[in-house]
């Protein structure tokens, strides 16, 4: 079970640092303005935000992949599920119906999942 939620783990923030960096990277490539009101920041500064912080999330991937700085990956998980319950369920954001607030459960509920496959990541024995 274990290993089923740490490549659950690995897969979900695989996707969504790529959907992150492919978002990011639309939005400043056209000049466009992103408005992702669940979201802290605003404007072009969240551009930059997203593409920095998936670029963050993708070496934490990777290196918790490769079992080098485990931690981090955990770290990452948690700073994601955070800023997702927060910003979706704690904040001034509203939803425009029952299917977008069922998204947010599912993407919630993930998040949720993932960190339990970091942190069952974080306490693997590493080879002799």
């Amino acid at each position: 079970m274990r290993a089923v939620l740490r490549i659950f783990s690995y897969l979900f923030h695989g996707l969504l640092t790529l959907f992150l960096l492919a978002l990011a990277a639309m939005a400043l490539s056209s000049g466009q303005i992103l408005h992702l009101d669940m979201l802290p920041w605003h404007g072009q500064s969240l551009s930059y935000w997203l593409l920095f912080s998936a670029l963050a999330g993708l070496i934490s991937l990777i290196l918790a992949i490769l079992r080098t700085w485990r931690l981090l990956f955990v770290l990452w998980s948690l700073g994601v599920l955070v800023v997702i319950v927060r910003g979706f369920f704690l904040g001034p954001y509203e939803f425009a119906g029952r299917p977008e607030f069922y998204r947010a459960l599912y993407l919630s509920a993930g998040a949720l999942i993932a960190v339990f496959g970091a942190w069952f990541q974080l306490r693997l024995k590493t080879g002799p």
